[in-house]
C-alpha cells in the first residue's frame, strides 16, 4: 500500500523513514526535527543501530498517534548464524560462547523454525527498551548486569528460510507487537544447541506500510509527510 503526500502548513502528519544502520531511533528524530526545524516529532517502534529498514516517524499532533502505530504488526528479514552466542545476541556483542554446529543441515534448522512459529511464549533480550524496576534493560545489560525476565505471548504469523548457507541462515519473519528477531535468534540457538545469533536484520514492513513506501534520510522533505487515515 503507498500512501499518498498531503502536507499541511504545520508538519503534521507522518513519514516512512528507511532507517540507515548504525543510527539510532532516536538520531533519526533528531535529524528529522533539524530537517522540519520543529521540535514535536518522535517514532513509533524502535529499531537498534544495527537494524535497518522501516522506522514511522510521527510529526506534530499525530504524535498521539504512538498507541496506535506501535500495536502494528511488523515484517522482517534477517540472518542468524550459528555456533556464536554473544552477550547482546547479535554480532555486535562479546563473544560468550561458540559451539560447533557439526551435523545441523537446513532441515534442522526448518524443524526447530516451526517450535517457533504462532502463540509463544518470549522473554525480552537484555538489550531492550523493556524496563525493570524503572530502568531499562538495556541500560541494565551495559553494566554487564543481567536480570530475570519475565516471558511474554507473542505471536509470529510466518517464519521461512529465505536462504541457507550455514552458518548463516538468512529467513522472513511476520509477527505481532513485541516480538524480538534477535531473541528468536538466540531461542533457535539453544533448541539446536550450538547457539545462534543475529548478523543483519531488516525491518520489512509495519502494518499497512511497507518498506518500498519508505524514504531514505538524505531524501526526506515535505513530500513525503502523509495524512493518517488517508
Amino acid at each position: 500500500m503507498r500512501p499518498h503526500a498531503a502536507v499541511q502548513n504545520s508538519l503534521q502528519g507522518i513519514a516512512l523513514v528507511n532507517k540507515p544502520k548504525g543510527l539510532t531511533s532516536h538520531d533519526v528524530v533528531g535529524f528529522v526535527r533539524r530537517t522540519f526545524k520543529m521540535r514535536r516529532v518522535g517514532h513509533a517502534g524502535t529499531l537498534d543501530p544495527m537494524a535497518t529498514g522501516v522506522l514511522v516517524i510521527l510529526l506534530g499532533a499525530s504524535t498521539k498517534l504512538f498507541d496506535e502505530f506501535s500495536a502494528f504488526d511488523k515484517s522482517y528479514r534477517a540472518t542468524l548464524k550459528l555456533g556464536l552466542k554473544t552477550t547482546t545476541a547479535d554480532i555486535t556483542g562479546q563473544p560468550l560462547l561458540e559451539r560447533p554446529y557439526d551435523g545441523i543441515t537446513e532441515e534442522t534448522v526448518r524443524r526447530t523454525f516451526l517450535q517457533f512459529t504462532g502463540d509463544i511464549e518470549q522473554k525480552p533480550p537484555m538489550v531492550s527498551a523493556v524496563k525493570h524496576q524503572g530502568e531499562r534493560l538495556y541500560r541494565i545489560a551495559r553494566q554487564g548486569k543481567t536480570v530475570a525476565r519475565e516471558a511474554r505471548r507473542v505471536r509470529i504469523d510466518e517464519l521461512r528460510i529465505l536462504k541457507c548457507c550455514l552458518p548463516d541462515v538468512e529467513f522472513f519473519m511476520s509477527c505481532s507487537k513485541g516480538t524480538y528477531v534477535r531473541q528468536l535468534a538466540e531461542d533457535v540457538g539453544e533448541v539446536l544447541g550450538c547457539g545462534a545469533c543475529i548478523s543483519q536484520i531488516e525491518r520489512t514492513k509495519v502494518g499497512p506500510f511497507d518498506i518500498k513506501d519508505s524514504v531514505t534520510l538524505e531524501n526526506l522533505n515535505e513530500n513525503h509527510i502523509f495524512k493518517w487515515p488517508y
